[in-house]
């Protein structure tokens, strides 16, 4: 329950933009207990549980990319108040389908800095044995102050999501979600880095 509470409070004080942060060596502690405890558990999740948009809060380096900056780096950090990153999941009984018992759905990537706004998208794929979410960005929105500066496929994205569904997750991004709340979720890139959202209310 501490280890619980330590992630929902990192979370809840980035959404709420609170000071009453976790230090973030007790962060990365707590996400690596209950990352342990799920696997133990065999936990499994479904896609529906992530629908909706989820502030990032929280995120560390990889062990590659922390050996590298030693202890300058850390284990990990909290995102600046200056720039605002969130994820939207649309699930399938949203907006898309089943495929030969993988669940595709859609992701929208949102990064919001001094007025400029990227948005990125694409489909989305969930394999619930193993609460692998694989993802692939294929169309590119930018909006200065709310005006749309431009709209469309990223390099090749077309192509890439016609193959996608059928493309080994091993080639592809993703995250493994170890826990799943209705305030806060937590995963662990293709990469290995550690990574907290909170639920936001729109």
């Amino acid at each position: 329950m501490e280890n619980l509470f330590t992630i929902e409070t990192a979370a809840n004080s980035v959404v709420e933009n609170s000071a009453n942060k976790p230090s973030p060596d007790s962060v990365v502690s707590a996400l690596i207990e209950i990352e342990k405890q799920s696997k133990k558990e065999n936990k499994t999740y479904k896609i529906e549980q992530l629908s909706g948009n989820w502030q990032l809060c929280f995120i560390t380096g990889t062990k590659k990319t922390r050996k590298r900056a030693g202890i300058v780096l850390g284990a990990g950090r909290y995102l600046p108040k200056l720039v605002k990153i969130t994820l939207s999941y649309f699930s399938p009984t949203d907006n898309s389908e089943i495929y030969e018992q993988l669940e595709i759905g859609m992701v929208e990537n949102n990064v919001e800095f001094s007025g400029l706004k990227l948005s990125l998208s694409g489909p989305t794929k969930f394999l619930d044995k193993k609460n692998i979410l694989a993802f692939d960005f294929t169309k590119i929105t930018v909006k200065l102050f709310g005006v749309k500066l431009y709209s469309g496929y990223i390099r090749g994205g077309k192509e890439s999501e016609d193959k996608f569904v059928t493309e080994s997750v091993g080639n592809q991004a993703f995250f493994a979600y170890f826990l799943i709340q209705e305030k806060f979720i937590a995963a662990r890139g293709r990469g290995g880095g550690l990574a907290i959202w909170g639920k936001l209310e729109n």
